[in-house]
């Protein structure tokens, strides 16, 4: 720790922190545009300009000078930083000044307008004139694909968008070419950025020049309702906000949560908002002649009371989807409890993960924050970066601080950083759990080794072998210890991990998703869509989720739903962290809550549930599964739940590990509506080479 006195106030900070955080620390505001704390120090805007006692006679750059760097007085004085000095005040409107002078009066027309940090900031610290008189330079406008839009003639070549794609995302995308008043940000070669975290600079960019082209002219600031929640399009559960007007979410933007996404979103999270407004269902339907046909709420519950009341028990069956929330899986649970079904299954894709055998054996129990505390990862059937993109980006800057080999299992391409194929199937898994192979010592040597099992393993044939043999692995090499669980399964599904822990499995004498197709009498799915749909059969099938997508199509009855954004609803992330969105708007024309549609059916029934709002179904699934009450928390896995899925055996497929997301921007019912996404999907088959339009 280092002692320093900041406008007479005398503290203590860490010895590895800059002036500039000290004086935040200190309670003075010192404005920067280049300096952000999760890249590298660039020192290019000039911003943070501040008065060192006995220092040179000239302001200092507080971002780019350690509180280390600082000398005391000659008889032993701690040292003095000033913020706020006549000094530091010409400075400061000096470097504003030159800022302005090439940057266009734009404010009225930039998408920027309201939260600019350019604006704020000149308002601060700036000048009421300016002295320039000449004409302002102007930078053509770079095409960088079909999410980020640029106005470069307002770019102040701070570089966070720069120092981002090369430290953050692990791809060197763009850069700053040329001197002086001809440099400018560029992709070099006018093509799309390829990386899945791109929208991410939109948020650097402290003016302007970087802006969301699907939300270009769309709001301003001031007109939105903001509503704090969580992104379920992956397993992740990063921290958002969901900016609405009126009814319609107009953008998603991240929020900072150090455990999970610190202040990351992936393009998906970020883009996938014109998805919740298309393709919506808003009225209940039902399948006559052949064609589905718009129908009252009594007529589709009608419809579905007459057949459950004609089907045996055994003979009825539901599938909860990748989207779903505890609180319906819970009540969906209940309601087949009470038609005397054991047939349930949240595993649509037929994961080996049983959560008779352990929370541990199902859980990422490494923690997403825990990564930066290994030494050694072996990934298995498993691609972080389209997998869980923001998880993979903690996985990169655990490598970037180095001493951190990493081992793959299967056909990943580029992940961001570099890794040591051991080989693409179950054998070279087998060779690993037989204590085989130089990276194995790898493993064992590491203080902290993690081994990270994706769904690509687990949704085979041999996925319960394979679970079973990196448990092995894990056990062998010292990763299940009383302080340190590195054994973590990476899930795709927001909704796998609450489904697990709430038993939404098959009961004594239950059906799997895989054996009710073409088994049944009576199908519901509840927003379950990643699922072949010709093998249902001639089961009567109940659709109840917000889209037209796979399962809608197939449906006898549809019940419309609503999204993440219209309901407040409880997931589990891959790690077992609990958390809860909160409705930012309403679901569209008659469309319900999917935990409503199920008390309302089960009265339809016969079977009424016991509760009659959110509340009281809440109060019910604390009382059964307390640990869903403890919002934020990790209730953590035994260890042992792992050792002793090391014992589990099998016969091995021949075939190579591959991840199980086959086309990241359209993963879901949500994301395949997005237009803005089937975009990205188009040019990322395409090898991101479309022109400049």
């Amino acid at each position: 720790m280092t002692k320093l006195k900041v406008d007479g106030k005398e503290i203590e900070v860490p010895d590895h922190y800059t002036l500039l955080q000290a004086a935040e620390d200190a309670g003075a505001e010192v404005p920067r545009f280049c300096f952000h704390e999760r890249l590298s120090i660039a020192g290019n805007c000039r911003m943070c300009l501040v008065e060192v006692k006995g220092g040179p006679p000239k302001p200092a750059a507080s971002c780019a000078m350690g509180v280390r760097d600082l000398r005391p007085g000659p008889n032993g004085e701690l040292p003095e930083v000033f913020t706020n000095t006549p000094m530091v005040k010409k400075a400061r409107e000096g470097v504003m000044e030159f800022l302005l002078i090439n940057h266009p009066l734009d404010c009225p027309i930039c998408d920027q307008g309201g939260e600019c940090d350019l604006q704020d900031q000149a308002m601060a610290f700036g000048v009421d004139s300016s002295r320039y008189k000449e004409n302002k330079r102007a930078v053509e406008d770079k095409y960088i694909g079909p999410l980020v839009k640029t106005i470069m003639t307002r770019c102040i070549h701070c570089t966070r968008c720069v120092r981002f794609t090369t430290e953050v995302a692990g791809i060197s995308e763009l850069g700053l070419i040329g001197r002086g008043e001809d440099a400018e940000i560029t992709t070099y070669l006018e093509q799309a950025m390829t990386s899945e975290l791109q929208g991410n600079v939109i948020d650097l960019c402290p003016v302007g020049a970087l802006t969301s082209k699907p939300y270009a002219f769309q709001a301003r600031p001031w007109e939105l309702s903001k509503t704090e929640s969580i992104d379920v399009m992956d397993a992740v559960g990063s921290a958002i906000r969901i900016d609405t007007r009126g009814r319609e979410v107009m953008r998603i933007l991240p929020r900072v949560n150090e455990q999970v996404n610190e202040e990351w979103i992936s393009d998906k999270t970020r883009f996938v908002w014109d998805g919740i407004r298309t393709q919506r269902l808003d009225r209940p339907y039902i399948r006559r002649n052949g064609r589905l046909a718009p129908a009252s709420w009594s007529e589709a519950f009608a419809a579905i009371g007459q057949k459950v009341a004609a089907a045996p028990a055994e003979r009825i069956g539901a599938i909860a989807g990748d989207l779903s929330t505890v609180e319906e899986m819970f009540a969906l649970k209940q309601l087949m409890a009470a038609l005397g079904s054991n047939s349930i299954d949240c595993r649509q894709d037929g994961a080996a993960l049983d959560p008779k055998k352990g929370r541990a054996g199902y859980l990422f129990n490494p923690t997403i924050e825990g990564i930066e505390q290994a030494d050694a990862l072996l990934i298995v059937g498993a691609n972080p970066r389209f997998e869980a993109s923001v998880l993979n980006t903690r996985i990169r800057k655990r490598w970037r601080m180095g001493g951190f080999p990493v081992g793959v299992i299967g056909e990943v391409g580029d992940l961001r950083y570099d890794y040591e194929a051991l080989g693409s199937g179950g054998e070279a898994l087998k060779e690993l759990a037989g204590g085989k192979g130089k990276f194995f010592q790898t493993l064992k040597k590491a203080k902290r080794p993690m081994v990270i099992v994706g769904q690509g393993a687990l949704c085979r044939s041999d996925g319960a072998a394979l679970l079973g043999l990196a448990a092995k692995v894990a056990d062998q090499c010292g990763a299940l210890g009383a302080d340190w669980n590195g054994f973590g399964v990476l899930h795709t599904a927001a909704a796998r991990v609450g489904g697990l822990d709430l038993g939404f499995v098959p009961q004594a004498g239950g059906k799997t998703a895989a054996e009710m197709m073409g088994a049944l009498d009576v199908l519901f799915l509840l927003g379950a869509d990643e699922l072949d749909t010709n093998k249902i059969g001639d089961a009567f099938t109940v659709y109840i989720g917000s889209h037209g997508d796979a399962g809608a199509h197939r449906a006898d009855v549809i019940l419309p739903g609503a999204t993440y954004a219209e309901k407040s609803g409880t997931y589990v992330n891959t790690e077992g962290r609990v958390q809860m969105t909160n409705r930012a708007g309403f679901a569209p024309g008659e469309a319900k809550e999917d935990w409503a549609i199920l008390r309302a059916l089960s009265d339809v029934l016969g079977k009424k549930l016991p509760f009659d709002s959110l509340q009281q179904l809440r109060a019910a699934l604390y009382r059964a599964h307390p640990h869903f009450a403890e919002i934020d928390r990790i209730a953590a896995g035994d260890p042992a739940d792992v050792a002793r899925l090391a014992g589990t055996g099998g016969r091995l497929n021949k075939s190579a590990l591959t991840s199980s997301v086959a086309d990241f921007y359209l993963t879901n019912p949500i994301a395949r509506a997005s237009a803005v996404l089937a975009e990205c999907s188009a040019m990322a088959r395409g090898g991101f080479k479309q022109a400049a339009e």
